[in-house]
């Protein structure tokens, strides 16, 4: 646990590095870009970056531009999400979303600033390095897994079926999309920066795309059962919204089989790499096990 709070504090300066100061006349946005990034979390996708980084032995400051960028996307869809028009959530990570502190339209235009500012903060890593190849695939994973044949993808899914009676393999694509793409973009991109190969890179999809699934059912089983103050907003929030999940379709005691399951597999392909990272490998089986 201590190892693990050092990596998000170290993260939390790398990021806090790239954010924008609140000045001129866009100044709201930028405080309201701030706000909602400085709200914490788990750090899970910039970490899953830069342990994969360290994996196929990565060195230099070319990840950071990178794991800050991902947070940032992560982060302006989830200002989107909370937005009344989707999940019209009032509390995100303990304290009052973007749209509740801010406004419906600076909440809309934060989020808008921080997908933009992902993309103009990842081009740093251009000037960084004189070998460029790396950074030009890491940046084209970058621009395509938050997309419409990824994240905004599985989105779409969610919000247009949300409510109708959902089959296995709808839930599957919003699953492998919406909460899948942007962990697996996190990891094939910490794998490039370090050089790895294209088949390395690959693999690496499939382990990460089992982790966006194991974690996404963790998280329906945590809307269900978990602690409402360390997950930091209200629980049966699913249900509520009339979301169709794993549990609902199998119960609560198969999804938490399926997360235990997915996250052996993960762990299998892990392992079958000749390189090591110990500390990737126990941050994979403790989502089995998170509370929040």
């Amino acid at each position: 646990m201590e190892r693990l709070n050092e990596r998000v504090q170290a993260i939390e300066v790398i990021i806090h590095k790239y954010m924008p100061k609140a000045e001129g006349y866009a100044a709201t946005v930028m405080e309201a870009m701030n706000y909602t990034m400085n709200a914490g979390g788990k750090r899970l996708r910039p970490m899953l970056m830069q342990e994969t980084f360290y994996m196929f032995g990565g060195t230099g400051e070319t990840i950071e531009p990178f794991m800050a960028a991902i947070e940032m996307i992560h982060t302006y869809s989830l200002v989107h999400d909370d937005l009344p028009a989707l999940d019209n959530d009032d509390y995100r990570r303990g304290r009052k979303t973007a749209h509740i502190v801010y406004g419906e339209a600076m909440a809309i235009l934060a989020g808008d600033a921080l997908l933009n500012y992902a993309y103009e903060t990842a081009a740093k890593a251009f000037s960084m390095t004189t070998e460029v190849q790396p950074v030009v695939r890491a940046f084209t994973i970058l621009t395509q897994k938050p997309g419409i044949y990824g994240m905004i993808g599985g989105q779409t899914a969610d919000v247009e079926l949300t409510g109708t009676p959902l089959s296995e393999d709808a839930l599957e694509y919003i699953y492998e999309n919406k909460t899948g793409a942007l962990i697996e973009a996190s990891m094939m991109i910490g794998a490039c920066l370090a050089g790895a190969s294209l088949d390395a890179v690959k693999e690496i999809e499939k382990l990460a795309g089992i982790v966006g699934r194991a974690f996404q059912i963790q998280d329906d089983i945590l809307d269900i059962e978990g602690n409402e103050e360390e997950l930091g907003k209200p629980l049966h929030s699913d249900e509520e919204n009339g979301k169709v999940t794993y549990v609902t379709i199998h119960g609560i005691t198969d999804a938490k089989a399926e997360v235990e399951h997915l996250s052996q597999q993960a762990v299998k392909i892990l392992d079958g790499f000749p390189q090591e990272n110990p500390f990737l490998r126990e941050l994979i089986l403790s989502l089995v096990h998170r509370r929040k």
